[in-house]
């Protein structure tokens, strides 16, 4: 991972032979198009969890592999139920991502197909291969469905490849690489060899909180709770080679939330920091020291500005 989230140029005589472009991930909320770009890159860079409209941003994630290097955008689920700033500010994510990229990956349910898949699947633009990502395959117990279930898809769409598989198979990520290298065009690589995102390590570690907050607090924590980084500093260390300390404010919008977050005793919170810190210890190859608040701002999320403010786009 770069430091940062800066870039570095290929070496001067790379580029012959070379493959690279973008490729979208799409879906509707919760059809696992984070847990698909952990796999897609080969490391975990985009938060996951059982709630839906876990991711909130735009995260590219980089793989090279042999001649090719793939650019994945992992976008948020478009949401259709709740017309908040939030909200549009994630849908503009996606609609802003499908119409300039190489190849899009649909992800939907193998076997499934919902209004709100059909609604995402109308965002897909002409002229723009796209590939059926159907995930989940081994939640499917009777495959033989599958075939009328594709047949149908076919009609709604015409998709270039279809691909059904689960994100947890390793010969199904690597089958899934080598469909999308064939629709990235010959040109030379954007990122370096080794690196895996173009986001900061600060950004990085707001996401990691809130998957521990929403992994902890389950279905009953409404999803506009956000988190920001309020310090993010770094230090060599004697002991540890490097020292990472970070500030963070839990951001709700009611008192109940709030109490929610704390837990008994302030050991809920206390928890969700630890798991962070933890995972964020992994990630940075560093020593972190992790601070956690909770804040309350009512109406935040339907609040353009505060919205903005808060790192939206």
């Amino acid at each position: 991972m770069s430091e940062q989230g800066e870039t570095t140029s290929a070496p001067d005589s790379a580029g012959a032979g070379q493959r690279c472009g973008l490729v979208a991930i799409v879906g509707k909320p919760n059809v696992g198009k984070s847990t698909l770009l952990n796999a897609l890159v080969g490391q975990k860079i985009s938060i996951t969890s059982r709630k839906a409209q876990t991711t909130r941003h735009r995260i590219t994630g980089v793989r090279t592999q042999g001649q090719t290097q793939y650019v994945f955008v992992d976008t948020p689920g478009f949401q259709t139920k709740h017309s908040s700033a939030l909200n549009r500010s994630l849908n503009k994510a996606v609609t802003g991502v499908v119409g300039d990229v190489d190849v899009v990956l649909f992800v939907v349910e193998a076997g499934n197909f919902t209004l709100a898949d059909a609604k995402v699947l109308a965002l897909l633009k002409a002229g723009i291969p796209a590939i059926l990502v159907a995930n989940k395959l081994d939640e499917v117990h009777r495959r033989s469905e599958l075939a009328p279930w594709l047949r149908d898809m076919q009609e709604r769409h015409p998709f270039a490849e279809f691909m059904p598989m689960s994100a947890k198979n390793g010969k199904d990520i690597e089958r899934l690489l080598e469909v999308c290298s064939r629709y990235l065009p010959e040109q030379p690589w954007w990122y370096g060899e080794d690196e895996l995102t173009d986001r900061s390590e600060r950004f990085l570690a707001g996401e990691m909180i809130r998957e521990k907050l929403f992994r902890l607090t389950g279905e009953e924590l409404p999803y506009t709770s956000t988190v920001i980084i309020d310090k993010f500093e770094e230090e060599p260390s004697p002991k540890f080679g490097r020292m990472v300390r970070i500030a963070a404010t839990i951001v709700v919008e009611r008192d109940s939330h709030k109490s929610m977050i704390i837990g008994e005793g302030g050991e809920k919170l206390k928890r969700i920091g630890t798991e962070a810190r933890q995972e964020l210890e992994r990630l940075m190859e560093a020593k972190v020291f992790l601070q956690t608040f909770v804040k309350v701002r009512t109406g935040w999320a339907d609040d353009e500005a505060r919205v903005r403010s808060f790192g939206y786009e």
